[in-house]
């Protein structure tokens, strides 16, 4: 039988090219979004074979609906992949309320909706896989980044925590770590106040040197993730990631080599 797998946020960048080679390769695929009619084209390629389903991650309780609905419709979720998310941009101090609630209600909590949704599920069938789509800068920040930094940084912790947790019932966890993709991501949430003392670390950032990856290089990379029988808990994808993670474990490490004599005093 073929492995069935629920993604998030599949109308484009990241979740349209996997969905797509996903069904390609003959999985069952249940490809979510918040406006399913950019998923129709599927739907007419595809067949049975994929379930297309609208989903606001940050409705809790339609994304306890949606689950059930896979469920029923293909009667197993093999594999989770929770896609979903933008990035809200701007320092700071200029992010509002409501924009900082909203970054992490999307990257955050919609993915530990759907995570809690399908371990039911997986813990019945004693197997399953878990796809956190994380970044790397869930791991190293940027400045003019930092509530989208956080809300990976918290992805991290809730799903290297989870590994352990559900381990024993056969269910494994990744976190994907992607380096910048030429993707809309980056254009999708801007904080409404601008505070021009952030104006010369805006333009030297804008102009610092980057090197973004392209979305469809990143399809043999999850088609083998999904298709490998020991998944890692990590997967950094991009040239620029593995460079970039050991500049900034190397510097904490350093700091807290530095700083040893101070923390084992306060030991007591």
């Amino acid at each position: 039988m073929s492995k069935t797998i629920l993604i998030t946020g599949a109308s484009k960048g990241f979740g349209r090219a996997w969905t797509e080679a996903f069904l390609a390769k003959g999985y069952n695929v249940a490809a979510t979004a918040r406006n399913v009619n950019t998923l129709n084209n599927l739907k007419e390629q595809y067949g049975n074979a994929v379930l297309t389903l609208s989903l606001d991650v940050d409705n809790r309780a339609q994304s306890l609906e949606v689950v059930e609905k896979v469920k029923q419709h293909f009667g197993t979720i093999d594999i989770l992949i929770n896609n979903a998310g933008y990035a809200l941009t701007g320092a700071i101090e200029e992010a509002n309320e409501q924009e900082a609630r909203a970054q992490f209600e999307t990257n955050f909590f919609g993915t530990l909706w759907l995570t809690q949704a399908v371990l039911p599920i997986m813990r019945a069938q004693k197997s399953g896989h878990i796809i956190q789509v994380s970044s790397i800068l869930g791991v190293g920040t940027l400045p003019t980044m930092g509530l989208y930094n956080a809300s990976k940084f918290a992805i991290e912790g809730l799903s290297e925590t989870l590994a352990t947790e559900v381990k024993a019932f056969g269910i494994n966890v990744t976190l994907v770590e992607p380096n910048g993709y030429e993707s809309n991501i980056w254009h999708t949430g801007i904080s409404s106040e601008s505070n021009p003392v952030y104006d010369g670390l805006r333009k030297a950032f804008a102009e610092g040197e980057t090197s973004f990856g392209k979305v469809a290089a990143t399809v043999p990379a999850i088609v083998k993730l999904v298709e490998t029988e020991n998944p890692p808990l990590r997967l950094l994808l991009g040239k620029v990631a593995l460079p970039f993670v050991k500049q900034h474990y190397e510097q904490r490490l350093a700091n807290w080599e530095k700083w040893n004599d101070v923390s084992v005093e306060a030991h007591g």
